[in-house]
């Protein structure tokens, strides 16, 4: 058979169980038509290139990234970081950056909260500083801002505009009238990129393109796209570019998309939008099948749903759908052949879903396949870890969050629950399928978006001076449980055929197997045998995709 292209002499990692590694692959067509040991070679015909032992891998697929959010904040960006010692101080600093930078329609800040030490801003406060202006903060989570009067009387809340889901995302009110407070992205999207729906198609690819060389560069050749809450039509903006430009045959990633749903109460109406977003947007790299829920928010806010509650404000925080709202929109999903993607930060938001798939399969047994993925899952259940395996749901952790310091996490969630997060290695062991993912709401540097970054910090579950890049505070001790820390062999496999596997593209990427779509890297460096720490600095040094070198 001719060949468009045949390789020798490589250490192939193939993410394949029934053949994990070889030396030889050969590419017709887009496919891998041979893999295996050099042998078999003698069936095909065509240049032959020897990669003198080079490492080979599948394309990587981060199976949950925002790819619509970020465009949006590449022309509303953040903000200027400020970490003032105290509320005093923090508005003192902000009055002095308007009053040096006048003119300006909207002032942007980004503040962590627990720079409060305990306090909150209220509307009129900001309003003393800038009267004449808009002014938000953006929290530096990114679930929930503060405004003063002037963005609340441009986007009409008022004392009476009803909270989308109460206890989870919601209008902070202090004595019945908004405080200009408002927590997760059913309030906050629509007013952070309120710009968005102004963005010329140029504008939205030029971001887009930003993205799409990082991931060649990189060699990310498959992701997930989480959504964006509480505006679809921002997000259905993007969703027109990334099909042009697949048309155009500028887009080298497939993109599996989604449409956010808040709550159980859109829930009709989502399922509705959702299946036009199936049927509009539908080329060769991109598609749509995925219902995305919020199930509930983080930890450092308390929005994360517990089942024990904080220690230091005692709530449990809320979540958006009920274990029976669950399991009805799973009918709906099934009946539709629809997946359901959620993300799920505290112990009650994945018992839930977990509870509401269970419901189901009692209901429906071997007639529901939907695919349904927990993303994140920072703090589980000792009793829920193993129910993933049982019900067939998907594990999707976050490695690059998987060090720092308990002392931090242990002022709200205790010292037990702290030191008891992101549990990956344990569902591993249990036998589901567990999937990595960078999960990122702004393109900025791409620090954080970089999979090796999260293959090292899920192999050693710390960050050190050798880690690329990273900005985050370094602790010298591994984030505990010490025995969840993934190995290198683990750490490919979720970044590239458990990642196909929760897509539902299996049969054509996430592995080197004949018959599959030809997307692999190939490194001067091998990475089973590379350093763990510092294995951040790895990149491809060439990238395929469809069989065509990109990079």
């Amino acid at each position: 058979m001719k060949a468009d292209q045949i390789i020798k002499n490589a250490k192939i990692f193939t993410s394949d169980k029934n053949n994990p590694m070889a030396t030889a692959l050969v590419v017709k067509d887009g496919k891998f038509v041979y893999v295996g040991n050099e042998a078999g070679l003698a069936n095909y015909e065509g240049k032959v290139t020897d990669l003198g032992g080079k490492f080979i891998m599948p394309g990587i697929i981060d199976s949950h990234v925002h790819v619509t959010i970020p465009v949006g904040f590449e022309y509303a960006p953040m903000g200027e970081r400020i970490e003032p010692n105290g509320k005093k101080e923090a508005l003192e600093v902000m009055a002095k950056y308007v009053k040096e930078h006048p003119g300006e329609k909207r002032y942007r800040f980004l503040l962590e909260k627990k720079f409060l030490k305990g306090e909150d801003i209220v509307k009129e406060e900001l309003d003393a500083i800038c009267p004449d202006a808009e002014l938000q903060i953006q929290e530096g989570e990114g679930h929930s801002i503060w405004v003063n009067s002037k963005i609340l009387k441009l986007h009409g809340i008022t004392d009476d505009t009803p909270d989308p889901i109460p206890g989870l995302a919601f209008y902070v009110r202090k004595d019945g009238h908004v405080t200009g407070n408002m927590y997760e992205g059913a309030t906050e999207v629509k007013v952070i990129l309120d710009c968005g729906m102004d963005l010329t198609d140029e504008q939205v690819d030029a971001a887009l393109q930003r993205w799409i060389d990082f991931s060649v560069e990189f060699g990310v050749s498959a992701v997930f796209d989480a959504g964006l809450p509480g505006d679809w039509k921002f997000h259905e903006k993007v969703y027109k570019r990334l099909c042009e430009l697949d048309k155009q045959g500028k887009l080298p990633i497939y993109v599996d998309g989604c449409l956010v749903i808040d709550s159980e109460r859109v829930a009709e109406e989502g399922l509705k939008e959702l299946k036009r977003f199936q049927r509009e947007y539908n080329t060769e790299h991109v598609k749509v099948h995925t219902m995305k829920v919020f199930m509930d928010g983080t930890q450092k806010i308390h929005t994360a749903a517990m089942v024990t509650p904080y220690v230091d404000v005692h709530t449990t925080g809320s979540t958006a759908f009920t274990a029976e709202g669950i399991a009805r929109v799973l009918k709906d999903l099934n009946e539709a052949n629809l997946d359901l993607h959620l993300h799920t930060v505290g112990e009650r938001a994945s018992r839930t879903v977990l509870d509401g798939v269970e419901m189901a399969k009692k209901e429906m047994g071997d007639n529901l396949h939907v695919r349904v993925t927990c993303a994140h899952l920072e703090v589980q259940c000792d009793d829920d870890l193993e129910r993933f395996a049982k019900l067939g749901v998907f594990a999707n952790y976050t490695p690059h969050w998987h060090a720092g310091d308990t002392r931090f996490s242990a002022t709200w969630l205790g010292e037990e629950r702290s030191k008891k997060q992101f549990r990956c290695k344990t569902v591993w062991d249990s036998g589901a399928t567990v999937a990595f993912s960078s999960d990122n709401i702004v393109f900025m540097d791409f620090t954080t978006w970089n999979p090796y970054l999260g293959m090292e910090v899920g192999m050693t579950r710390l960050i050190t001076e050798k880690t690329r890049n990273y900005e985050f505070s370094r602790f010298n001790e591994v984030f505990p449980p010490f025995d969840e820390r993934m190995n290198i062999e683990e750490m490919l496999i979720g970044f590239t055929i458990n990642g196909a596997k929760q897509l539902g593209i299996e049969a054509k990427k996430g592995s080197i197997e004949a018959g599959k779509d030809a997307d692999f890297l190939v490194f001067d460096k091998d990475l089973l045998t590379a350093e763990k720490e510092g294995f951040s600095y790895n990149k491809p040094a060439e990238v395929y995709f469809g069989g065509k070198k990109v990079k």
